[in-house]
């Protein structure tokens, strides 16, 4: 063999030496650091909303007792108040004509429900009065409802208004007379029953309750929304 073909066969060789030589590179998977992070990010707002979803206290409405209790009282004082001046000025007095016979000052004792209704029940309605106002103080826990609290307030502020008459007034304790001195139209009360403070409050309380139930608003704050059904 001559010279030339080994110098040949040694170049052939010497990059198939090196190309061997060389140590081979292996790419590495990179860690999946973003994914960690991006599933952390998508469960944390799930568990907040399961947690808003299930919490209790912090769903609810502020308590409306104090507005009851502010209320009520403000219409016994008023009611106590226009009734001792009624006693006072009107008793034995001639009817004293408002705003040109729209609206009468007079006196009458009523031994009725309110507006003189269900007369001689005396006794009866003392203890429907009773059962009203202990009702509307074992619901009071609970209550939520600006509104509700509004209508309760205006009942329990005059039924505890006439239950004092019926209790304290002649002729003795629940049988006592109410003192109504309001009259329209008509100075006897022959177009509206005679009626007071106290009857007032009962009245509007009463409507005011009657419409939040027709909206479905409940005393304890929530409001039922009927769910609409797709076709």
């Amino acid at each position: 063999m001559s010279d030339e073909s080994k110098a040949d066969e040694k170049a052939a060789a010497k990059p198939a030496e090196e190309q061997a030589g060389e140590p081979e590179v292996v790419e590495e998977p990179k860690p999946e650091a973003d994914a960690e992070p991006e599933k952390a990010a998508e469960t944390k707002p799930s568990e907040d909303d399961d947690a808003a979803e299930f919490s209790i206290t912090g769903s609810l409405p502020e308590p409306r007792v104090h507005l009851l209790a502010v209320l009520a009282a403000g219409v016994l004082v008023l009611d106590i108040l226009t009734k001792v001046l009624s006693v006072a000025f009107l008793e034995d007095a001639e009817p004293i004509k408002l705003f040109g016979g729209v609206l009468y000052l007079t006196f009458v004792r009523n031994p009725g429900a309110a507006f003189g209704l269900a007369e001689g029940w005396t006794w009866i309605l003392a203890l429907i009065a009773l059962g009203v106002v202990g009702f509307i103080l074992w619901i009071a826990r609970n209550l939520r409802s600006q509104g509700w609290a509004i209508g309760l307030g205006l009942v329990l502020g005059g039924a505890v208004g006439n239950l004092a008459d019926r209790i304290f007034r002649e002729p003795g304790p629940l049988r006592g007379h109410v003192v109504d001195f309001l009259s329209l139209f008509d100075p006897f009360g022959r177009v509206w029953p005679v009626f007071n403070v106290a009857d007032m409050a009962i009245v509007c309380g009463g409507a005011t309750i009657v419409v939040l139930a027709l909206m479905q608003h409940d005393y304890d704050g929530t409001v039922h929304k009927e769910k609409k059904v797709e076709a």
